[in-house]
């Protein structure tokens, strides 16, 4: 009797794992499904600025370095205690941040408990209760009349992992883990990146207000001049309206410069985790930094390993890898084993005497014979998944491509723009000296020196805003790069390292 149940057991196994899909190269590899062929370029034509870091033809211009290393801390290359100092508070202080750790911890400890599944469940169990057999469960014999029981003991319960669903299980809690890391990693190249960008937007703005009140006061004179000549009937009314229309229109960019400046004044306080009204925030400008004069611009074969949002994207690839191993090891049959040891009797006082003693062993297989199809749609539904993860995955390689190639070009195209408009400022430079020197010789008037200096400061103004894009230009390269990869960016549950 008990040889016919032992084949009854393994028939139903045979035919469970007869039902399984075979394993021979039905779902391609994580590497299979990267199947992205890394460019020898991020972009099509070479940079103007592009050179080696003792290239004599670019001395004393700005350059990209190609195959350089970006320092740890990116933000660096500006020279700005003030910058390290803000981006420092911001890296520990930014609540996104902080909620993003927490979640990180929270997946670390989800890896130890999908661990937890390759060991045997040992756990301690107490009961009593009060029981009456029926006669038929007697087989026939006089009934007995109700009892009462208590028993205390441990218990061992282990499920042999047939499938490796379980190993599966920590591969995708692992690759989930790394995800969360990587986000983190990348949330924390946001906070950085937001936090250098409005900085240097704000000391920006602050130089092109100066250049403004300036222009204003220009206006100021030009009206004053305007009037005494009305007064002494050398000039109209025209002219000193021309007048007040020009400091009309000066004064009309105050107000959205210095709206643009207390946006970003109120977005920086909000980085580093205060309330705009509390945030102590530095006031300098441009000449306060240091327009770095080598950008390290890393290898594109080197990309992959930089930018937190393309591992991240490999960690959900491997997650959904993972995902596809669990559907398939639930199409497998399910052995369960326990084993239990401990005391029974019928009254709490002789629970601990002789003959009390009881054990049980027991053994459980559960094969899937007919569940309407749902573990082989789950099955080939995870497959899908897989392929739209991949597609994501290569999607999120392009795009970061794509982001390189426009820090780039902008990079390139904004210094042919500053070059233009510093040969225009040093040509208005000249003409107000030239005018000046007339003026000084008796040919020229006030009022044409004051026209030469306008056009000067609108100049100079020009040349201010395409300045302070060219600082924001070099940022976005390091941080279409990945940023830095060092200690100042390292994630660990408990926070950033080194701060």
């Amino acid at each position: 009797m008990m040889g016919c149940r032992w084949s009854v057991l393994a028939g139903l196994l045979l035919s469970g794992c007869a039902a399984l899909p075979g394993n021979g190269g039905e779902h391609p590899d994580a590497a299979e499904l990267r199947g992205q062929v890394v460019p020898s370029r991020y972009i099509a034509q070479a940079l103007g600025l592009e050179g080696d870091a003792d290239d004599e033809l670019l001395a004393g211009k700005q350059q990209v370095v190609v195959g350089a290393a970006l320092e740890d801390a990116w933000w660096s290359v500006f020279g700005s205690a003030d910058i390290d100092a803000l981006v420092r508070r911001a890296l520990a202080r930014n609540r996104s941040l902080n909620a993003a750790r927490h979640t990180l911890a929270q997946a670390e400890e989800l890896v130890t408990a999908e661990r937890g599944l390759h060991a045997p469940e040992v756990d301690l169990a107490a009961g009593a209760g009060r029981e009456r057999y029926g006669a038929q469960a007697l087989g026939g014999t006089p009934p007995r009349p109700p009892f009462g029981y208590v028993s205390v003991g441990p218990r061992v319960r282990y499920a042999l992992d047939l499938g490796g669903g379980v190993d599966h299980a920590v591969e995708r809690q692992l690759a989930f883990a790394e995800r969360e890391r990587q986000q983190l990693r990348a949330a924390a190249l946001a906070v950085s990146g937001n936090t250098v960008t409005r900085l240097l937007r704000s000391a920006a703005l602050r130089d092109e207000i100066a250049l403004v009140e300036g222009l204003i006061e220009l206006d100021r004179e030009e009206i004053a001049l305007a009037n005494a000549g009305l007064a002494a009937g050398g000039l109209t009314r025209l002219d000193v309206a021309a007048a007040e229309g020009m400091l009309a229109a000066d004064a009309a960019r105050l107000p959205d410069l210095r709206q643009e400046l207390a946006l970003d004044l109120d977005a920086l306080a909000v980085l580093l985790g205060e309330a705009p009204a509390d945030a102590a925030l530095p006031d300098i400008g441009l000449a306060q930094l240091t327009l770095p004069r080598r950008l390290p611009l890393s290898l594109p074969s080197e990309l992959a390993q930089r930018r937190p949002d393309i591992r991240a994207a490999e960690a959900e690839l491997r997650e959904a890898l993972a995902a596809v191993g669990i559907a398939r090891a639930n199409l497998y049959p399910r052995i369960t084993l326990s084993a239990g040891y401990g005391q029974q009797a019928a009254s709490p006082g002789k629970l601990f005497s002789a003959g009390a003693s009881a054990w049980s062993l027991a053994g459980e297989l559960v094969a899937p014979l007919f569940d309407g199809g749902r573990r082989r749609a789950q099955h080939q539904a995870s497959a899908m998944g897989l392929r739209a993860s991949a597609a994501r995955y290569q999607q999120t390689v392009l795009a970061a491509f794509g982001q390189v190639a426009d820090a780039l070009q902008s990079l390139d195209y904004g210094t042919q723009r500053l070059a233009a408009l510093d040969a225009a400022c040093a040509a208005s430079s000249e003409q107000l000296e030239l005018m000046r020197r007339s003026q000084r010789e008796g040919q020229a008037s006030r009022r044409q020196v004051l026209a030469a200096e306008r056009n000067q400061r609108l100049a100079r103004l020009a040349q201010q805003r395409a300045l302070g894009q060219r600082y924001l230009d070099s940022a976005q390269v390091m941080l279409a790069l990945g940023g830095g990869d060092g200690d100042a960016l390292a994630v660990t549950a408990d926070g950033l390292s080194g701060h």
